[in-house]
């Protein structure tokens, strides 16, 4: 949730301006963010797959810097739409790069064995280009169905699978490396938690991103000068600088010289293309748990977009929206600090800075802003979710941590110049590896978790038809081998797709049997109000981190008191209601306890059906001591107030 409620719409319009204080922060810490992931993917291209620097530098570099900034300038104006016509000033833009898991999915899943097979790595780079092109195509798509997804899937289980990404993919392997060199990571990472989560100013203002980095740096530079270490090496600088340049991007038809041989990428690119779609959605659902909603569609159009652009100018590696922006939100960053990012980033990726950035800053200065990230989002999903969703959120982070496991076997056993099969699985799972399993529960990850997610916050809340309607989507995504399985194909994964239909059954048969049952669950994350906690009015600030979800009425079953002039009483009567007009939220559980704590004697928290029939918390009041007042016949305290001015 954000800190702040969405201000009342008769406020007068507030400044919104381009550029505020606190994007020093964002930009330093998205900034590093994503030109971390850019020295990244030029390392895996020149390392792994033995690019030759007139590609990497010359058209991988350039195609990254026409579309990451044509993605910041989208969602730069996007937050600024939002700001103006919510009439903020704390709306801060999505932060967008280089996807993280697609980088080494692109260059180790498509490019590496490509050339392996062919030893020519401008093959190898073409397939990559065809593969990044198809994943925008099916981003694309996603964007058409994205939002009616977002619409029926619980927050709790989007959030649930990005914080499994967070905690594995974004933290775990920055950590380990912040364990290597510990004597440079642990400064670094000092200011970033008393600057940002310990929310401490720094000396003469100096952004915390600015400065943690700096002082890392100048930290390993010391040690090397000094001889202590040879973690950076002084030679590499001046060999960089033969990189520097002016690089502009151009199309080529590479693109479609990658597609002759397209089977083999479909297998990577139908379930990777879906996996974007859906922590597009996870993102942005976190953003708007941060108190910012934008649109989904909008969003993935600009995802879908940015890869088949820089497919076509060079690029394999699809951009994304990225996961982190409640981090940077809290930290101050507003609309400035994405648009300049991309900037920067233009920059950088144009002159081949790139290469001079490998040999000055070391990885350990840079890796705990990844780590700080992981944590936030990580501590999002429970943060904003109702208590009770606490095992589904649990469920859905549990393929990333398979799929991460998987991943480091893989690589290990590689390492070693053999594989799981070669080993044996029952070698395997003797020794307390049960890779099979590990393999199948982390395919297609992100999805796996929402879908798993989404089963069990349906279960919870004693909604088994829609459980059972998930478990059967589950059952055939395995079948084609979207999910849970080894390869794309048809009965993918047989097993895997038994099981879910079982269980679709079963949750079926519990479904029908408890079909007269007329307990209601109330979620315990919404509140439907009518009175002085609305917009404008005079306790609307005890909402302070919650969200306005919609303005809506209640079902014409509800009496309303006007009590002693100070707040509305509410009622439920058996005919002769009115519906009563309010706002609904969601809201955290520390939200809900100060808004039960701040309400006046006579009022308490129960069910209030509203005017689509669903049913949710809301504020009431005792029948016999209402009836005691003047009743609001029209069922709106706002108009009832204004009246009397």
């Amino acid at each position: 949730m954000s800190n702040t409620s969405t201000q009342a719409p008769t406020s007068a319009p507030v400044q919104i301006k381009w550029w505020v204080k606190g994007d020093w922060n964002g930009l330093f810490g998205l900034g590093t963010n994503v030109l971390l992931n850019v020295i990244v993917l030029s390392g895996l291209c020149l390392a792994v797959v033995h690019m030759p620097d007139n590609i990497v530098y010359g058209r991988v570099l350039p195609a990254l810097g026409i579309a990451l900034p044509l993605g910041n300038i989208w969602y730069a104006l996007l937050a600024r739409r939002l700001a103006r016509r919510e009439n903020r000033t704390d709306v801060a833009a999505l932060p967008y790069g280089p996807s993280v898991p697609h980088m080494f999915i692109v260059v180790l899943v498509v490019m590496l064995p490509v050339y392996i097979q062919s030893g020519d790595p401008l093959k190898a780079w073409r397939a990559g280009l065809a593969w990044a092109f198809i994943v925008g195509v099916i981003i694309l798509l996603g964007a058409i169905f994205g939002p009616w997804i977002r619409k029926w899937t619980p927050r709790a289980a989007m959030l649930g699978a990005l914080a499994g990404i967070s905690l594995t993919f974004i933290s775990m392997s920055p950590a380990a490396q912040m364990w290597e060199a510990p004597w440079i990571a642990f400064v670094t990472f000092g200011f970033i938690l008393v600057g940002w989560l310990g929310f401490k100013k720094m000396p003469l203002g100096i952004p915390v991103g600015l400065i943690a980095v700096i002082a890392g740096t100048v930290i390993a530079w010391i040690a090397v000068l000094a001889g202590w270490s040879n973690i950076l090496k002084p030679s590499a600088v001046a060999e960089s600088i033969a990189t520097l340049g002016l690089y502009l991007p151009f199309p080529t038809g590479d693109v479609i010289n990658g597609m002759q041989d397209i089977a083999p990428l479909l297998a990577t690119a139908i379930p990777l293309g879906i996996y974007n779609f859906t922590e597009a959605m996870t993102n942005v659902e976190s953003a708007a748990a941060a108190g910012d909603r934008y649109s989904a569609r909008q969003i993935l159009t600009a995802d879908g977009l940015g890869a088949i652009v820089g497919s076509f100018l060079g690029s394999p590696f699809p951009p994304a929206v990225y996961i982190g922006h409640p981090g940077w939100k809290a930290v101050g960053g507003r609309i400035g600090y994405s648009l300049v990012t991309g900037i920067v980033v233009a920059v950088v990726c144009f002159s081949g800075l790139v290469g001079l950035f490998l040999g000055i800053f070391p990885m350990q200065a840079l890796v705990p802003i990844l780590l700080y990230i992981g944590l936030v989002i990580g501590a999002q999903a429970t943060s904003v979710s109702a208590l009770r969703y606490a095992p589904a959120i649990i469920l859905a982070m549990l393929p990333s941590l398979a799929q991460w496991a998987s991943g480091l076997i893989d690589n290990s056993l590689g390492a070693a110049g053999t594989n799981a099969a070669k080993v044996g699985f029952d070698n395997l799972a003797g020794n307390g590896v049960i890779y099979q399993g590990l393999q199948l529960f982390g395919s297609g990850a992100v999805l796996v978790g929402i879908l798993l997610g989404a089963i069990t916050v349906f279960v919870i809340d004693h909604k088994m038809y829609a459980a059972a309607i998930t478990s059967g989507i589950c059952a055939v995504l395995s079948f084609f081998g979207l999910i849970n399985a080894v390869a794309v194909g048809i009965n993918a994964s047989p097993g895997v797709s038994l099981g879910y239909a079982f269980l679709a059954i079963l949750l079926l048969g519990f479904g029908w049997a408890g079909r007269k049952d007329k307990e209601v669950v109330l979620k315990d994350d919404l509140l439907f109000v009518n009175g002085t906690l609305m917009r404008g009015l005079e306790l609307h600030s005890n909402l302070n981190g919650a969200e306005l979800v919609k303005e809506t009425k209640t079902a014409p079953k509800y009496r309303m008191h006007d009590i002693g002039g100070v707040h509305p009483g509410m009622y439920e009567v058996d005919s002769g209601g009115v519906a009563v007009e309010g706002e609904l939220y969601t809201l955290p559980l520390d939200v809900l306890l100060r808004v039960v704590e701040g309400e006046p004697a006579g009022l308490y928290r129960g069910a209030v059906e509203l005017e689509d029939g669903s049913v949710v918390p809301g504020v009431l009041y005792e029948e016999a001591l209402a009836k005691k007042h003047p009743e609001i016949k029209d069922g709106s305290w706002r108009r009832h107030v204004s009246s009397k001015k």
